[in-house]
């Protein structure tokens, strides 16, 4: 992912179209019908992305995926 995103907008997912996606973390490639999250950097939906929801998680761990509160909340200081 972008290493120039402040912050990112997520949320679960899951949609009834056959339709596949490749994760953005892993490469894995990622059935629409599963449940999942979309990610979008700094809210911009037309960038959002389709990622497992278990290497969500894993990113959000590892802090590279701060939401907008976060974000606001480290550059006060």
């Amino acid at each position: 992912m972008s290493t120039n995103v402040q912050w990112w907008e997520m949320r679960p997912a899951r949609n009834l179209k056959a339709a596949s996606y490749v994760c953005p973390f892993c490469d894995g490639m990622l059935h629409a019908t599963s449940d999942h999250a979309l990610v979008a950097p700094e809210g911009d939906l037309s960038k959002r992305r389709h990622a497992h929801m278990e290497c969500v998680v894993e990113a959000r761990k590892r802090g590279e995926l701060p939401t907008r509160d976060e974000w606001r909340a480290r550059a006060k200081g």
